[in-house]
């Protein structure tokens, strides 16, 4: 009942988007196909003196061959889609771990540097909570470059990197509206290349650009509730170039490569990547880690650039085309065959048949195709804009707990660290003239009792029989 209870088609009615998230909504234009072709050869089978039967072996053999390469492909694909989802469950792991170690192990109180400048406690929580803005930034980048949108200019994400100067709109230096890094020492920028609009953003607009959405599905069209009319679309437009109704594109010309004059492309996520380890890096180098803690912030920083290496191999990597290609040919060559095959032993029965047995592969093959790359706006693909928003909540909640002396809420009159036998407070049981615990409060046993460490070694060890008797419901001993 539990499973069937989570179940998102058991939890929601059914509506055009829950049904589009099936892969019916994909397939259906090949069942009807096939389904239409197998009508037609029963029809002239049953009705004509030309029989279309042939031998099955050929069912057979091709079909268990097939079956085998489509489970493979399947599993490929789903492979993938683990992967993805593990790797996003790895940038929240790293993200929490590497924003405690900043929030908690980062002090607050900090020794005069150089120049005589201490920072205020003030001071260093703005400068650790901006470092946890930062790796929430970081996840939303991920989102981003996975879907392909480059830039910062978003609503989820500009706002945490506005104060960089690699991403500052206003006042730009030629130093920070160029990437963290430069070919061959750095560019000098020439008269005639700064009146050029592609300059590297050469002459930024000290106004901040519009923000684009943090989702940016594409527009839905009826080619996506009937793919096949795209097969008719492309042979139009073929035939309009044909024709002369519709000219070609013009080609692209050439790039001409200009030693040391293009600046390498870098990407946003591996930035704020750099800038969370220069920060790392200054912390160790002013000695406000210690080795222990900054070990561990370093291991939660490689955990999530190999996140991020592992996402980007999977968005860039697809299965080759050639295999995709060959397979689909194979499978519908094989459901065409199907009905003569069918036929002789089923009859009509070959139109159904038919029709379900085309349901099931090209289902499994169309699943297999649509979880292969899972970051799109598919709705049966990766929820990102939930990762992003659990790390930030997450986040938020970790820079909530103010980082208090431990003895502030331990020794109070509402902490009971005996129970669940001696139910004192802290207080209580501190506030004894000689600071020693005593056993009189403890239920009697008829077994002898002791103060002192002694009695509390004894307590510990009554407490674990009287909670092994309750968690195993069974009497006290």
């Amino acid at each position: 009942m539990t499973l069937i209870a989570n179940n998102r088609f058991f939890r929601r009615k059914w509506d055009l988007d829950l049904f589009n998230s099936t892969i019916l909504s994909d397939v259906w234009p090949d069942i009807l196909f096939f389904t239409a072709f197998s009508t037609a050869v029963t029809l002239v089978h049953q009705l004509t003196p030309h029989k279309l039967g042939i031998d099955t072996q050929l069912l057979v053999v091709a079909g268990v061959v097939l079956g085998l390469v489509i489970s493979f492909r399947t599993s490929s694909a789903y492979e993938r889609y683990r992967d993805g989802a593990k790797m996003w469950s790895n940038i929240r792991t790293g993200s929490r771990i590497l924003a405690q170690l900043i929030w908690i192990h980062v002090p607050d109180e900090r020794e005069a540097d150089e120049d005589g400048h201490a920072p205020s406690p003030m001071e260093v929580i703005m400068e650790k909570r901006t470092m946890i803005n930062l790796i929430h930034a970081f996840a939303v980048s991920v989102k981003h470059l996975l879907r392909g949108e480059p830039g910062v200019f978003y609503e989820d994400l500009y706002p945490s990197v506005a104060h960089l100067p690699r991403y500052a709109a206003d006042k730009p230096h030629p130093n920070d509206i160029l990437p963290l890094w430069h070919i061959h020492g750095g560019r000098k920028m020439t008269p005639a290349a700064a009146k050029r609009k592609d300059t590297l953003m050469a002459q930024v607009s000290t106004d901040i650009p519009e923000l684009k959405p943090a989702r940016m599905p594409p527009d839905t069209t009826i080619y996506d509730y009937f793919g096949i009319l795209r097969l008719g679309r492309f042979i139009g437009r073929r035939l309009a170039r044909k024709t002369g109704l519709k000219p070609d594109p013009p080609p692209k010309r050439p790039k001409k490569r200009i030693a040391y004059s293009e600046v390498v492309e870098s990407t946003v996520p591996l930035e704020l990547h750099l800038i969370l380890s220069n920060y790392t890096a200054f912390l160790m180098q002013k000695g406000l880690l210690n080795p222990s803690v900054a070990n561990a912030m370093t291991n939660a920083l490689a955990q999530l650039h190999d996140a991020l290496a592992h996402l980007d191999r999977i968005c860039n990597n697809p299965i080759p085309f050639a295999y995709q290609a060959h397979l689909r040919i194979c499978l519908w060559l094989w459901l065409l065959i199907l009905p003569f095959q069918l036929i002789n032993a089923l009859g009509y029965v070959t139109i159904p048949a038919t029709a379900f047995v085309a349901f099931l592969l090209t289902g499994f093959l169309e699943i297999g195709q649509e979880i292969e790359n899972p970051f799109n706006y598919g709705l049966n693909d990766l929820n990102l804009d939930w990762y992003c928003d659990t790390i930030r909540r997450n986040l938020h909640e970790i820079t909530a707990i103010p980082n208090q002396d431990p003895q502030d809420y331990i020794f109070n009159d509402r902490n009971q660290p005996f129970a669940p036998l001696d139910r004192r407070t802290a207080a209580e049981l501190i506030s004894t003239p000689d600071g020693e615990y005593k056993s009189t409060h403890l239920p009697s046993t008829g077994a002898p009792t002791f103060d002192g460490l002694d009695g509390v070694r004894q307590l510990l060890l009554r407490n674990w029989k009287e909670v092994d008797c309750l968690t195993r419901k069974v009497p006290s001993i």
